[in-house]
């Protein structure tokens, strides 16, 4: 049966960059091979097979269209562009705060690398940190990226 809109679908993945560096994976011993294990007790638990529904948006754009026509058992590779993965990078998504009003809105000093929640639902990261001033950027860290996904077909529904 070949994948259609709606269908439910699950496969394993193995998201690379264009340099080929894993930077995704569904399969644990990938991502034990390409250094993405964390040291934890059930480290195979965050490495399992992906499901969804085709046309929800709960995954990449460029993913969900990747599967449509592909059958249980099929085996892809799919070059996904940025437009179609996390976007453009947007320098409007840039934004610079007083220090001593972001600490207020964070309960805590700012440093480069903090990831932060706004209320808006947007998640940003601490770019800068000088003059008084904190930058984040509330671009996805994968923006401007072009994507290269392994796909295994696992089950179709």
């Amino acid at each position: 049966m070949s994948i259609e809109t709606g269908d439910s679908v699950t496969i394993e993945y193995v998201g690379r960059f264009e340099d080929g560096s894993v930077f995704d994976t569904s399969r644990y011993e990938v991502a034990e091979e390409h250094g993405l294990v964390e040291a934890q007790e059930n480290e195979e638990d965050d490495y399992s097979p992906l499901s969804f529904a085709v046309g929800e948006g709960d995954v990449i754009e460029g993913l969900e269209e990747a599967v449509v026509g592909l059958a249980e058992g099929d085996e892809e590779t799919v070059t996904i562009p940025p437009e179609k993965a996390y976007g453009e990078f947007n320098e409007e998504w840039v934004r610079e705060y007083d220090a001593a009003t972001f600490e207020g809105m964070v309960g805590t000093e700012p440093e480069v690398g903090m990831h932060v929640h706004a209320e808006n639902g947007l998640h940003g990261d601490v770019t800068a940190v000088k003059d008084g001033t904190v930058e984040v950027d509330f671009n996805h860290e994968l923006a401007d990226t072009t994507l290269v996904f392994e796909i295994d077909v696992l089950g179709v529904w």
